[in-house]
């Protein structure tokens, strides 16, 4: 019918759902709901056993999956995670980003870009998205430390994976991935090569964490430091002169 509203799997009336659970944490729901009944159904411990049942439900609101919709518009750069601008600086991008790596692709060019960091506490959705749409070029995992995401060093130090999206365009954003204090693993759910739509799920990082995102050289951010970002919805930034900035990648 024409005019009618669809949500934003492009069928029936837009309207609120209960949202999908990441595979990643149906394992640790149940094995959180069954721990959590020995001490209801064996010991009659309540005490113990209810607070671990609530708890038991916090694991899976953790990995929650929710629908997204996505901003239809070619020149805009969205947010890959949902929580708090923590950080906008400039600087390089990482090395991994930028060196000859061997696949043909020259990677990031040399010289500062802006940075946006956001942080995402253990409340937030931790399904990470693509802000562009194009080829994954390069997955770059690197074993570190787990301090707090929070720090500015946590993007040297701490567990982290680099991914590498170019557009059809010559477009490219680099983001990273970062573990932190509580997170343990960092699940990615594509490969180079990988042809992404905008705001595709491409990874999850278990537990508070930091997802860093390299803006292409004479982009600024559309976001202030302590607004909160929606993977897959929040525009970071909106390319300008689409030709200069190419032009500009290229040199």
């Amino acid at each position: 019918m024409t005019g009618e509203i669809l949500d934003n799997q492009g069928r029936g009336e837009a309207g609120w759902s209960w949202p999908a659970i990441h595979p990643e944490g149906r394992k640790y729901g149940v094995i959180a709901v069954a721990i959590s009944l020995v001490p209801l159904l064996i010991f009659d411990w309540e005490i113990i056993g209810w607070p671990m049942l609530l708890l038991s439900a916090g694991v899976f609101a953790f990995f929650r999956d929710p629908e997204r919709v996505v901003p239809q518009a070619d020149n805009a750069i969205i947010a890959p995670a949902d929580g708090i601008v923590s950080l906008i600086t400039q600087m390089e991008p990482p090395e991994e980003l930028k060196i000859d790596d061997g696949s043909g692709f020259r990677g990031l060019p040399d010289g500062p870009v802006t940075r946006v960091s956001i942080f995402m506490s253990v409340f937030d959705v931790h399904i990470n998205r693509a802000p562009i749409a194009g080829t994954v070029r390069r997955l770059v995992y690197i074993p570190g430390k787990f301090m707090n995401a929070d720090l500015d060093k946590a993007s040297e130090e701490n567990e982290r994976q680099h991914i590498l999206i170019e557009r059809t365009d010559g477009l490219a954003v680099g983001f990273t991935q970062i573990a932190g204090l509580v997170a343990r693993r960092i699940i990615p759910s594509v490969k180079p090569g990988d042809t992404v739509a905008v705001g595709q799920r491409v990874g999850l990082i278990r537990f508070g964490s930091r997802v860093d995102v390299y803006l292409p050289a004479g982009m600024e951010p559309k976001v202030l430091l302590g607004q909160r970002c929606i993977a897959g919805e929040t525009i970071l930034a909106e390319v300008g002169s689409q030709t200069g900035l190419l032009e500009g990648i290229a040199q």
